[in-house]
């Protein structure tokens, strides 16, 4: 089942008793979805692929910036200027020969969303972007599809993330129900953020994703973690479905995918996270 070379890499995941022989072949045979190469993404990206994931896609349509580098810990400085998702292929490849990386260098939007993530029939999605129109339409595509997904986002000093399980908990429109108006909420690159937060958050993200392959119970699914680096402070907080929710509630109102507004003007932002 196992090459010399593969159960020597995956050794301390195969002592786990949660994981085992069993557990590694799900993750090499598992298939994720990262969408956005930046903060969030690069940490997510990098330990899924030391993991052994058997598939990883990750999209994104921007070029590598020496303003990146302070936190996109999967590119470095000779890749400034190169496509992101190349950089990150190359680097994915580097680390973990087994695992097949799909490079998307286009930016989402309706038109694309579900064809990629149909496309290599995607088990669990990463939401690793820094745009709320983006991430609503993330949320409303995984809805639609049934595909369980992971957002996140950080700013400043801090972060949150939750999980979505089709037919078990909230989705993201359940706890905030639309984009807010635009420029209501600074983007990072407007803000700032501590680098190290991409790093803590996107590591969450890529261990929900490992707990949802493996079949691990304790997932955030109905719960928003947030996460404060100036006081070391994580907190849980329970949420609730909405039955009246637009797109997951029991009549939906939102049955088609749309690009919302400030779509169009943050769009090329929404990967530096």
């Amino acid at each position: 089942m196992f090459t010399d070379e593969q159960l020597e890499r995956y050794s301390r995941h195969i002592i786990l008793k949660e994981v085992g022989v069993k557990g590694q072949k799900k993750i090499m045979e598992g298939r994720v979805l990262i969408i956005g190469a930046g903060g969030l993404g690069a940490p997510a990206a990098m330990y899924l692929a030391a993991a052994g994931v058997g598939t990883i896609g990750i999209a994104d349509a921007d070029a590598v910036d020496l303003s990146n580098l302070q936190r996109q810990i999967i590119h470095t400085t000779p890749d400034v200027g190169k496509p992101k998702v190349v950089s990150a292929k190359e680097t994915m490849n580097a680390m973990n020969p087994d695992t097949e990386v799909v490079a998307y260098h286009e930016w989402i939007n309706s038109s694309n969303i579900t064809d990629i993530i149909r496309d290599r029939d995607y088990d669990f999605v990463i939401d690793g972007t820094d745009n709320f129109p983006v991430k609503f339409l993330i949320n409303d595509a995984c809805v639609m599809l049934k595909k369980p997904f992971s957002h996140a986002g950080i700013i400043r000093f801090q972060g949150q993330l939750l999980t979505y399980i089709p037919g078990k908990g909230p989705c993201y429109r359940c706890v905030f129900r639309e984009p807010p108006p635009p420029d209501a909420v600074p983007t990072c690159r407007q803000a700032g953020v501590l680098g190290v937060m991409g790093g803590v958050i996107g590591t969450l993200q890529a261990a929900e994703a490992l707990k949802y392959l493996l079949g691990i119970d304790g997932l955030l699914n109905g719960c928003l973690l947030t996460y404060n680096a100036l006081t070391m402070d994580f907190r849980k907080v329970k949420l609730a479905r909405n039955p009246g929710c637009q797109v997951c509630g029991g009549t939906p109102t939102i049955t088609t995918l749309v690009d919302y507004e400030q779509a169009v003007c943050d769009l090329k932002a929404f990967h530096n996270n």
